[in-house]
Order: C-alpha cells, then structure tokens, then sequence
C-alpha cells in the first residue's frame, strides 16, 4: 500500500491509500477512454504515462518490489496530472485521488 499526499488546487491536502494494483486499474482505465493518446494507433502519439505492468513475486520480496515501485508511482502520477485537463481533470483521475472510506481508516502496517 503505498501513501499519497493530494493537493488539490485550492489548496486543500488529503492522505490516500492506494495499492499498486488500483494505479494498474487507473492506467487500464485511460487507455480505454483515451486509446490516440495511449498510443494504441501511433505509439509515438502517446502522452499518457507509461506504469509497468503486474508482477508475480514471492511473499518474501513484498517489500523489495514495493520499494522499486516508489519512484514509478511518483513519476506516473506527476505526468498524469500535467496531461492535457481533458485527461487529467477526466473523472477516472479524480475519482482515483479522492479521499475513500478506506482512507479515512488507513492500514495498520
């Protein structure tokens, strides 16, 4: 799980929770909604970020893979929000950055 902190442009900050595979989700849902942009006819018109794919790993390298992922997640999220507002502003986008119950109750470990 890893620990977001969202400014929002009235300058009001929250504390999410996200895992991994909600990012994937994310990423799955942009292509979708925006296949030019994502590449699918040119791969050289895409402008939507790149987020490695799903691993499968041992219990034991958890916390390896969950360190490797760190600047991956922070370049995504940073790219996706100075996307064109079309994009980034697009209600996949915020949806995914508000404030969840689950937030509100954030794990433990």
């Amino acid at each position: 799980v890893y620990i977001i902190k969202v400014t929002w442009s009235n300058g009001s900050t929250e504390v999410i929770y996200r895992r991994y595979s909600k990012f994937f989700d994310l990423q799955m849902q942009m292509l979708d909604k925006f296949p030019m942009e994502g590449g699918q006819k040119d791969p050289k018109q895409r402008i939507i970020p790149f987020l490695p794919g799903k691993i499968l790993f041992r219990r034991s390298h958890i916390r390896d893979v969950a360190v490797k992922r760190l600047i991956p997640i922070d370049e995504y999220c940073k790219a996706l929000i100075q996307l064109p507002p079309y994009i980034s502003q697009c209600d996949e986008v915020l949806q995914f950055f508000e404030t969840r119950p689950d937030d509100l109750t954030p794990p433990k470990e």
